[in-house]
């Protein structure tokens, strides 16, 4: 998975922009501790199309479990391509890049979410993150993690889990959290959509001529690779720089005293 760590940084970056705009009687944040559980999930969710496939990194993060979860998901997208696919959409023998990678999924998995949360409340909200943090670590500390193997993995997502926990207020408001996860798989779909391989977002629901499975892409000449330089040396070391920006921000006070500090710099002056 190339772009593991460009895919949860930039999905950590929407959940921290999305945090701060949806309102909380719609769901959103309410606390410290609820921006950076959106934002949590977030990243992690913007890993999770890729567990399409047990051949990803990212399908490694909790050993065999993720591995035959990724299976599954496998032959279930390869049976729902072909169920769907156009005259023109060529033959697959792998569910890779398709049904994980539409907006149908993340639209589905969000209100999925969202259902179990509004249900189970804390746990559900717990739960979620555990999974997520567990698909972000796979993608922020790519070389960490494997060398330390999916139980640390397990051991670390589980731990930062239970301290979430602890820290939450006792009124949670992050009932829209599903927002969060289908926000990371849009996320990650879109950083696919700006490489030469493209993505088959739109589809099945939206055919172009006889193919049901086409790629949304950017032209040729402005389109990245994956892995490149400017994803290592651009695209990558900006996200990081602007995550943790609004992460600062986002912690309770520090919009106060900032505000308060530029206040007294303008009176100086």
């Amino acid at each position: 998975m190339v772009m593991g760590a460009t895919h949860a940084v930039s999905g950590a970056v929407a959940g921290l922009l999305a945090a701060q705009v949806l309102p909380p009687e719609w769901g959103g944040p309410t606390s410290t501790a609820e921006v950076f559980t959106f934002a949590g999930v977030c990243a992690g969710a913007a890993l999770l199309p890729d567990l399409d496939t047990a051949q990803s990194t990212v399908a490694r993060s909790f050993g065999p479990v993720s591995q035959l979860v990724a299976r599954g998901v496998d032959e279930v997208s390869l049976w729902y391509y072909r169920l769907t696919r156009g005259r023109r959409d060529p033959k697959r023998r792998g569910g890779h890049r398709t049904l994980t990678h539409t907006a149908l999924f993340a639209i589905a998995l969000s209100a999925g979410i969202s259902a179990l949360v509004i249900e189970f409340g804390r746990p559900a909200i717990i739960g979620t993150l555990f999974v997520t943090l567990g698909l972000a670590l796979r993608g922020l500390a790519g070389s960490w993690a494997a060398r330390n193997g999916w139980i640390a993995v397990t051991v670390v997502a589980a731990a930062l889990s239970a301290f979430t926990w602890t820290w939450y207020p006792d009124e949670v408001g992050s009932r829209a959290l599903g927002v969060a996860v289908g926000l990371g798989c849009a996320v990650h779909c879109l950083g696919d959509a700006i490489t030469k391989e493209g993505v088959p977002f739109l589809a099945p629901l939206l055919p172009w001529g006889r193919r049901r499975w086409w790629e949304l892409r950017l032209p040729s000449m402005l389109s990245i690779r994956a892995g490149g330089t400017v994803e290592r040396v651009v695209l990558g070391p900006l996200l990081t720089l602007v995550a943790v920006g609004l992460a600062i921000w986002a912690i309770d006070g520090v919009p106060g005293a900032v505000t308060e500090v530029v206040a007294e710099i303008r009176a100086w002056g």
